[in-house]
């Protein structure tokens, strides 16, 4: 139950993820515009390079370390400490080399990259993996809500015109600053003071950097389709604007399936602490099951809408992110899981090795194909790169695992999802094309596709609808 409840929280925060974009989305678009937009997600994506090489892979490592060792409180506060120490010290490097970035950097960003930059600041005081670890989701959700609510809130008092990019920017990256400094006060019962001269910091740099090795080789495919298309694309930030609203809309979709991720990684590390193989299987086909049967719908409800949902819910200078949102979708399908497979087995059984070589894999056919696509397509190319990639990081992944897990017990029901997606798919496209888009018929459409995926499900007996029989059971 504690698995479920933690999803739960998780999810309840995923939910609210989607919802403010729901809010926020449409007016920042028209207000900021596609160039606006653009300079927002530019700016950010060379950010969070600096970012992830101060983190050097801290926030998986150090969930997975306190989950191996929540149960010592002693352990647990000696690696806790030393970790931060880590932390601050590797964050701290890599925020000066930014500032030299900067002072050589283009003159008509350097307000942007700097106010951007108090996310790098923010990734000194992220300790979210501790609490990660201990699977106490509730602080987490909480802190993550009231910081998130605070953020729109703002967003909606001080962006008026499109010269408030950078008020945007700063909202966004002060609001996860102060949030993450929020973190601390709940540390003072959970762990203890622990001897200076105990604490070895630097004896996580090298575990922890296979882990940044897989997690910022992940994050090249996520923004290096931004920066490409900067450079590569002559509508350049008007270009990255069009494909981040619709790279956003995706991946805010896609957050409500791997929101399990986060849930089991410290779950199945535990497990796996203590030897629990068996049990370690059986949650993977369950979870496995659990992502396909929520992603196949989404992947197929958001094609059925997007030509006409972009420039309704985006703006008129947004038409083309609806074709955008359909090359993109099956990605939700992809990400979900690989998510099971890497994130949810390779990484907490230790089989870091095989999850490194699946995103770097992803990574270079994202490059590779981005070259040849972009020049073409522009940002509609980056979108199929991105779907490309993520099917390499997949299919790779599932090889790895291969003499491991039953790939036919794995995928033996995913034709029952995948038909009653594509039969709800026919339907709301065709209920679609007849109606003008709103917050009704929006609302109706989602009815229709969850009615007949639904009806599906039951016709094909498809095992997702045992589980929750089971789960309505044990309540």
């Amino acid at each position: 139950m504690k698995v479920v409840k933690n999803y739960l929280y998780n999810m309840s925060y995923q939910i609210l993820l989607l919802i403010a974009p729901l809010i926020t989305v449409p007016y920042v678009s028209r207000v900021l515009g596609a160039q606006g937009v653009g300079i927002n997600d530019y700016t950010n994506a060379v950010v969070t390079f600096f970012l992830l090489i101060g983190q050097i892979g801290i926030t998986t490592y150090g969930n997975r370390e306190i989950a191996y060792h929540r149960d010592d409180k002693y352990k647990r506060s000696k690696i806790f400490w030393e970790i931060v120490m880590m932390q601050f010290t590797t964050i701290t490097i890599s925020y000066s080399v930014f500032i030299v970035f900067v002072w050589n950097f283009s003159a008509s960003y350097h307000l942007f990259f700097l106010v951007q930059s108090l996310l790098i600041i923010a990734g000194a005081f992220d300790i979210s993996w501790y609490f990660m670890g201990l699977e106490d989701f509730r602080k987490t959700v909480a802190r993550n809500m009231i910081v998130k609510l605070g953020s729109i809130f703002l967003v909606f008092l001080f962006i008026k015109q499109p010269s408030d990019v950078w008020k945007y920017i700063l909202i966004l990256s002060a609001s996860q600053l102060m949030g993450n400094i929020t973190f601390w006060p709940y540390l003072i019962k959970s762990i203890q003071r622990v001897k200076i001269s105990d604490l070895r910091p630097f004896s996580h740099l090298s575990p922890a950097l296979l882990l940044f090795i897989p997690t910022i080789t992940t994050q090249v495919y996520l923004v290096v389709n931004r920066i490409m298309l900067r450079f590569m694309d002559p509508t350049k930030t008007v270009a990255v604007g069009l494909f981040s609203q619709s790279d956003k809309i995706i991946k805010l979709i896609l957050a409500i399936v791997t929101a399990t991720g986060t849930v089991m990684l410290p779950h199945i590390a535990n497990r796996f602490a203590h030897g629990d193989v068996i049990g370690i299987r059986k949650s993977l086909y369950n979870s496995f099951d659990f992502v396909t049967a929520l992603s196949v719908p989404m992947m197929f409800g958001i094609s059925a809408i997007a030509e006409k949902f972009a420039p309704w819910f985006l703006g008129d200078q947004f038409t083309m992110s609806g074709k955008i949102m359909m090359l993109e979708a099956p990605v939700i399908v992809l990400i979900a899981w690989s998510n099971v497979t890497g994130t949810q087995y390779l990484m907490p059984v230790n089989r870091v090795k095989e999850y490194t070589m699946s995103v770097t894999v992803g990574a270079v056919v994202n490059i590779i194909c981005n070259i040849f696509l972009i020049e073409v397509y522009g940002a509609k190319g980056a979108a199929l790169s991105t779907t490309i990639s993520e099917f390499a990081v997949t299919a790779f992944q599932i090889y790895c695992i291969r003499t491991t897990i039953r790939r036919r017990q794995l995928f033996g029901s995913v034709w029952k999802y995948l038909l009653s997606g594509a039969v709800m798919f026919v339907v709301v496209n065709r209920v679609n094309g007849m109606m003008n888009m709103s917050v009704v018929n929006l609302i109706v459409q989602i009815m229709i596709g969850f009615i007949i995926y639904t009806v599906g499900l039951v016709i094909t007996q498809a095992p997702i609808l045992t589980q929750i029989m089971h789960f309505l059971k044990k309540d």
